[in-house]
């Protein structure tokens, strides 16, 4: 059986003793197993690290610059075989896989004019004869903790950016699709970057502990579930670090009634229900604003919905896949029987979906439910699965209000022909990342991505400008050079020629 091992000081690390299976979400078969490392595999890492980080950080910007403009290209070579062997073991389709690497790798572009970002300050005369600067410098070594549903894009999104500033960078991946980050620490090597730079350990709760714990790593980056965010940011402060920690969310779509439903119908199926909802940027929750704009949406929403294709990853006709694991499965299902059971209208039931000749997949059909409420447990939780909830509001007032209240604030939409509409809710509503007639607002990559409220745990966003600022730490000199000369007189000494 294939097996995925470490990824350490430029090639496999100790084959290990605990493994985990990693499921083929398609069929429901065991593909391949990763090796889970400990303390002593991340000792290894940690020990690569600190003897290949020096040389690194005193390489001039531009030279760094030139290993990320030559990695830019090998993935781009490479885009055909990273979006299979993401989709076989995620279980997204192709399509998907392919926009996950692309936004990764919109990240090694902005990181390809670190040279101009990495640029400090200057202040010639601050005083008599005293001048101040800044520089930006290294942490020395940062790791990175990233989810399933992402395992290319988040990957790229920590470690361009530390890499690229001069850290040496540790990443742990999921266990569940780990094969990607494996690959991209191998193209990182054949763009030029030393070994010891980029690394990847496996494992599970107990190499995140050993992460968070170990003296020698400064700072940690972290997506996942809020709680685990939670305790990730707690855990990794206690322990001195520098911590960034991006959790849940529950992101809303406002449909104001003058907006365009067909356009909104067509971004609802895509936002909603593709990559099978696992996504922290989905929008699971659309708020119609009035009775008629929710019967006139649902009207509209019906139809899309049952056009909608489910199949497997490589299907090229497929909207979505299967969800990532059996269990996964199971816990959206029953998301869904809870929200039936709290009160909701199931208008589309996707459960018991079952995919010809592949029975055995972890298949789940779109599903909508509508008359959702504020106090029901599923609208207050993240369901992470194909699943669309509506909740009406009677005004622009009570709609902005619930993603506002919510306890998640990573991203909200709101669909209006109205600029003024627009230009207020986006002023006033309590989320980190806004769309306007856009249902997914991921900023571009010289920006910076990050949620509010348990959405995002520590001061900084991911990548951009945020991105160095987290990942570096700024020096500030100040200098005075008294005048005269050495024997005690004002002149200035020239040199000659002898």
């Amino acid at each position: 059986m294939r097996q995925i091992d470490h990824f350490i000081n430029g090639g496999a690390g100790s084959p290990g003793s605990r493994f985990a299976d990693i499921m083929d979400p398609n069929n429901g078969g065991v593909q391949a197993r990763v090796v889970l490392g400990d303390r002593n595999v991340l000792d290894a890492a940690v020990a690569a690290a600190q003897a290949a980080q020096p040389a690194w950080a005193a390489m001039n910007p531009q030279r760094r610059a030139r290993v990320m403009f030559d990695f830019k290209a090998l993935i781009e070579k490479h885009m055909d075989e990273l979006a299979h062997m993401l989709s076989a073991e995620h279980g997204k389709v192709i399509a998907d896989s392919k926009g996950d690497i692309q936004r990764g790798l919109e990240v090694v572009e902005f990181c390809c004019g670190l040279p101009h970002v990495m640029k400090g300050e200057y202040t010639q005369g601050a005083g008599p004869g005293i001048d101040v600067w800044s520089m930006r410098q290294p942490l020395g070594i940062g790791a990175g903790i990233t989810p399933f549903n992402f395992p290319a894009m988040i990957p790229l999104w920590m470690g361009a950016v530390a890499t690229s500033v001069g850290n040496a960078f540790i990443l742990k991946p999921s266990e569940r699709d780990p094969s990607v980050p494996n690959r991209l620490a191998e193209l990182f090597l054949e763009a030029g970057m030393p070994a010891g730079i980029f690394q990847v350990v496996h494992g599970d709760k107990e190499m995140v502990d050993a992460i968070l714990d170990h003296p020698a790593i400064s700072a940690v980056s972290f997506v996942g579930s809020s709680d685990i965010a939670h305790y990730v940011y707690n855990r990794g402060v206690a322990a001195g670090k520098r911590i960034q920690a991006m959790g849940g969310a529950k992101n809303h779509g406002i449909v104001m009634p003058d907006a365009d439903l067909d356009q909104v119908v067509n971004d609802l199926t895509g936002a909603a229900f593709g990559s099978a909802g696992e996504r922290c940027m989905a929008l699971p929750v659309v708020v119609p604003v009035g009775d008629d704009t929710a019967e006139r949406l649902k009207a509209k929403l019906i139809p899309a919905i049952a056009a909608l294709r489910v199949g497997i990853s490589t299907d090229a006709d497929a909207h979505y896949g299967p969800v990532v694991t059996a269990q996964h499965k199971a816990k959206v299902e029953g998301w869904i029987q809870t929200a039936i059971d709290e009160g909701s209208e199931l208008v589309v039931d996707g459960r018991g979906f079952k995919l010809q000749g592949h029975e055995e997949g972890y298949f789940i059909g779109p599903t909508l439910l509508d008359h959702v409420t504020t106090d029901m447990e599923s609208y207050k939780e993240e369901i992470f699965g194909p699943v669309l909830q509506m909740v009406r509001a009677a005004n622009f007032e009570e709609a902005l209000a619930l993603p506002s209240k919510h306890q998640y604030g990573n991203g909200v939409a709101i669909f209006t022909r109205n600029g003024h509409a627009a230009r207020e809710f986006a002023a006033r509503v309590n989320v980190g990342m806004v769309g306007i007639n856009v249902p997914i607002p991921v900023p571009v990559a010289y920006h910076s991505f990050g949620g509010w409220k348990r959405s995002g745990f520590g001061d900084t966003d991911q990548y951009g400008m945020e991105g160095i600022k987290f990942w570096t730490k700024v020096k500030k000199i100040t200098a005075r050079w008294p005048d005269g000369s050495p024997d005690g007189t004002n002149a200035f000494i020239i040199p000659t020629m002898g």
